[in-house]
C-alpha cells in the first residue's frame, strides 16, 4: 500500500508540472511561464548553489555503483 502511494506520489509531480506549464501557455495573464519562473526562484546565488548540491546529491545517491 506505502509503496503504491508513494510511486504515485512520484507519478504525480511531473505530470502536474507539465500541467502548469500547458496553463501557463494557455493564460499568461494569469500563470508565470517556466522561464520566467525559473529566473525569479534562481536568480539568489545561494538557490543555484542550492540546485548544484541536490542534483549532485540525487547523483551520487542513486547514479554511483559499487
Amino acid at each position: 500500500m506505502i509503496h503504491a502511494m508513494v510511486v504515485a506520489g512520484y507519478v504525480l509531480v511531473p505530470v502536474m508540472g507539465v500541467a502548469l506549464v500547458i496553463a501557463a501557455r494557455l493564460r499568461p495573464d494569469r500563470l508565470a511561464g517556466l522561464g520566467e519562473l525559473l529566473t525569479h526562484v534562481l536568480a539568489p546565488r545561494a538557490a543555484r548553489i542550492t540546485l548544484l548540491v541536490f542534483v549532485w546529491w540525487l547523483g551520487w545517491h542513486f547514479l554511483v555503483t559499487t
